[in-house]
């Protein structure tokens, strides 16, 4: 009887592309041979699951097989990987198990560098305005002796005996071939035999690199400015990787950040709250003035537009806010709580009497 590719899959007739790609990487991590060693009938399942992905990964040998429930006559071999799935089959096992599966891999491959993180503090007024820093970047560097080899100037590092310089040594498990990278070169096809007395033999040295950041105006904590090029250099001819600079912006000691608008608090006096008048008041970048209206009550919040902080991915500035407070004084002259009795008497306030004893008058006078 022909078999049910579905069935060994594990999956229904209206299974999906990436159904059946999930499928298939659960079935063959379960039974590859490497980790059933010695299972004759882990070995067989593992063909029967290459056999039946092979055939449903491929959009024609999957309708013929719809239609006609075999995969005969659709230039499809039972027992090898032909057709469209082998690509993704190579893929998967290089996800897998870490190499190109078995299928014909390479020596180690270009790699870009790590990626650096830096946590850096500024003040709000850089925030606002922009600003330039330079920090300093501890990182692995080529050595600059070898050029990043490895190898004593002068020398060159030998061909691996173990793999022939290919980086990988082959396994035959069935019907296949299974390469695994070198054990003795790890991959790089060659031994180095003479070491640089500098990075012994690694090709890289640990330095500390001076970096010019370039900060934007509008910036807040939390940002992340890449740096492209300024992290670890790279394994094989890779590029380096790149720096990432955290910002945090620290408290400042008159105004609050809130988005791009700032909020600061401004004292005023019992006068000026009562009469009106004008106070100056700092921005982040001069000063301007406002007026308080007669009356002004503490915790009023006046606004000036276009006195906040620029917006970093637009146009234009968020604005300020002031909250103005009455500051009682602490001490008086004599002259001066006179002229305040004087003042509670004309508006017919009654100073001497608590705030308890004008709440109970208000209850009697209710009755």
């Amino acid at each position: 009887m022909a078999k049910d590719y579905y069935e060994i899959l594990e999956v229904d007739r209206n299974a999906t592309d990436t159904d059946l790609k999930k499928a298939y990487r659960k079935l063959a991590l379960q039974h590859h041979p490497d980790r059933n060693p010695d299972n004759k009938a882990a070995e067989e399942k593992f063909k029967e699951i290459n056999e039946a992905y092979a055939c449903l990964s491929d959009p024609q040998k999957k309708a013929h097989y719809d239609q006609f429930g075999t995969a005969e006559g659709a230039g499809f071999s039972g027992g090898g990987f032909g057709g469209g799935g082998f690509g993704d089959i190579g893929d998967m096992f290089a996800d897998l198990f870490g190499g190109r599966g078995g299928f014909g891999g390479g020596r180690t491959r270009p790699a870009k560098g790590h990626d650096l993180r830096y946590d850096l503090e500024i003040n709000l007024n850089d925030a606002v305005f922009g600003t330039e820093k330079e920090i300093k970047i501890p990182r692995w560097e080529d050595c600059s002796t070898c050029s990043g080899t490895g190898s004593k100037p002068g020398t060159e590092p030998t061909v691996c005996r173990t793999c022939n310089g290919t980086g990988q040594t082959k396994l035959q498990q069935g019907f296949f071939t299974i390469a695994r990278t070198c054990g003795s070169c790890r991959g790089e096809g060659k031994i180095i035999t003479d070491p640089c007395t500098k990075c012994d033999g690694q090709g890289k040295t640990r330095r500390e690199r001076t970096v010019s950041l370039k900060i934007p105006a509008g910036v807040d904590t939390g940002i992340r400015l890449r740096v492209t090029g300024e992290g670890e250099a790279g394994s094989h001819g890779g590029p380096p990787g790149d720096l990432y600079v955290i910002l945090n912006v620290t408290p400042h000691p008159f105004f609050k950040r809130k988005g791009n608008d700032l909020l600061c608090e401004v004292p005023i006096s019992f006068v000026q709250a009562a009469m009106g008048g004008e106070i100056e008041v700092h921005t982040i970048d001069s000063t301007s003035t406002i007026k308080i209206p007669a009356g002004t009550p503490s915790g009023k919040v006046f606004h000036l537009r276009g006195k906040g902080v620029p917006r970093l991915q637009g146009y234009g500035k968020g604005d300020q806010y002031i909250s103005v407070f009455i500051d009682v004084p602490r001490k008086l002259s004599a002259r001066q709580k006179e002229l305040l009795r004087e003042f509670a008497d004309i508006s017919g306030d009654d100073i001497s009497k608590g705030f308890m004893d004008k709440i109970k008058e208000m209850f009697t006078e209710a009755k």
